[in-house]
């Protein structure tokens, strides 16, 4: 980035420390440092390695400091130790960080939350904290194992809630995903309201967008998506009882689903693949990038949301919901309060957990693709103009300058006011969404001309 090492002499040093996924896997968390970059600031993170990313990395701006993930956790105790090897290795390399450049602010990303000690100790020092709240912890506690009944589990939701009131009452402002969650951190966290401030997760719609896929899916075939974490309370095992209604009880064989992502229930959601005898109709890809995603996601006909209702799930954003509405991909997905507020009427919504109306919704796209083309257009219509990264990058930002009085003018997106690209960095050419009648072709065929 052009003047890329002025602006970091000149401005304060952010140190962004996230658990949950790599960086720049983390698409969230990526956006937040290259609007931090743009605005004059210098950016480091702390995070795990994903396969094969080396420990050192300065990439486009950032100085990213990687450790080597824990072992798979399991139970209480097995959590514990995950969360503690963690939080041993980010204090290690705050260490390194501030040895390179004193930082000034730190972000904690949760989950878990456990990252306000160290802001507590760094503050010694005169470091701002600044907590950017991902996830509800003590509900997803009640998501994965139930309302605590035993002394243990009543024992360990009480921890959970402590660790919560502990990083928001240590944190000088807060950044919540959306409003349900600002609700929380004023009700519960016991902060102001001018002091929590919403920054949706809304992708760059510049860059993300639909682009003629290399490899299309066959002329008579559908083939169903899905983006995100595979973990206990994401419901993708709903996505295989799916395929499984519309191939082995409807006589929907051309239905194809691509899964992509990861997590800790991958290997138990491929035995049950095969056990439903579904090997020939569900890809798993495994983890992917931003290059493979546009592809996936460009060359699917339907967008799957198969998170169940649960404490956790209707208060949170999903990422996946924006993405899918991003490449103008038409979406089915069980009824959550937070999926409305994202997808609004671009999406169809069913009971929870209501496999056979999930099926429905499913054929009336398969069978109707200029319903599908509406969807989709709709879909991105609305994340381009209501749920776009850029403003929400502004906002972001002005949290840091209000922390640390630095302010240097310039929009917060790089190249924003700028022509849109009409091909990606790969060469892919973008579908051209001005084009009404070019755009309403790509829809209903997802191909090139």
């Amino acid at each position: 980035m052009s003047g890329g090492a002025d602006a970091r002499s000149r401005g304060p040093h952010v140190l962004i420390i996230v658990e949950n996924l790599p960086v720049p896997l983390d698409r969230r968390v990526w956006l937040e440092c290259q609007a931090l970059v743009a605005c004059g600031y210098r950016v480091s993170v702390i995070c795990p390695k994903g396969p094969g990313d080396p420990a050192r990395q300065h990439l486009d701006g950032v100085d990213i400091y990687k450790y080597a993930p824990p072992r798979e956790a399991a139970g209480f105790l097995g959590f514990a130790w995950e969360f503690a090897y963690c939080w041993v290795h980010t204090a290690r390399l705050s260490l390194a960080a501030w040895r390179r450049g004193r930082f000034d602010i730190i972000q904690a990303c949760n989950p878990p939350d456990t990252y306000w000690l160290l802001a507590l100790l760094w503050r010694a020092r005169g470091v701002h904290f600044v907590f950017d709240h991902h996830d509800l912890n003590p509900e997803l506690f009640v998501s994965r194992f139930g309302r605590p009944r035993s002394l243990a589990q009543k024992l360990e939701f009480r921890a959970l809630l402590w660790l919560e009131r502990r990083t928001f009452h240590t944190a000088e402002r807060v950044i919540s995903t959306n409003e349900s969650y600002k609700a929380i951190a004023v009700r519960r966290g016991g902060r102001r309201p001018g002091h929590v401030t919403v920054v949706r997760s809304g992708p760059d719609t510049r860059r993300m967008r639909p682009v003629y896929p290399r490899d299309p899916r066959p002329a008579d075939g559908i083939v169903l998506a899905y983006l995100g974490i595979m973990g206990p309370q994401d419901g993708v095992d709903q996505v295989l009882l799916v395929v499984d209604e519309l191939v082995h009880k409807r006589g929907r064989t051309n239905v194809r689903a691509t899964l992509l992502g990861f997590g800790d229930c991958l290997e138990e959601l491929k035995a049950q693949s095969t056990r439903l005898g579904l090997d020939d109709h569900v890809t798993f890809t495994g983890r992917v990038d931003r290059v493979a995603i546009a592809e996936y996601l460009s060359r699917a006909d339907i967008g799957v949301c198969p998170d169940l209702k649960t404490p956790l799930n209707d208060l949170s954003t999903m990422n996946k919901t924006m993405e899918y509405m991003a490449y103008a991909l038409p979406s089915v997905s069980f009824d959550l309060a937070e999926t409305r507020v994202s997808g609004g009427d671009s999406l169809l919504y069913v009971p929870s957990g209501d496999i056979a109306a999930f099926a429905d919704a499913v054929e009336r796209l398969i069978d109707d693709p200029g319903l599908r083309a509406e969807l989709g257009r709709a879909g991105r219509a609305r994340v381009a103009s209501e749920l776009d990264w850029r403003p929400q990058a502004e906002t972001y930002v002005s949290v840091f300058d209000e922390v640390s009085g630095f302010s240097q003018p310039g929009p917060a997106v790089p190249d924003a006011d700028g022509p849109a690209p009409t091909a990606d960095d790969q060469g892919r050419r973008y579908v051209d969404l001005d084009d009404g009648a070019e755009f309403d072709r790509y829809l209903r065929e997802r191909r090139a001309p």
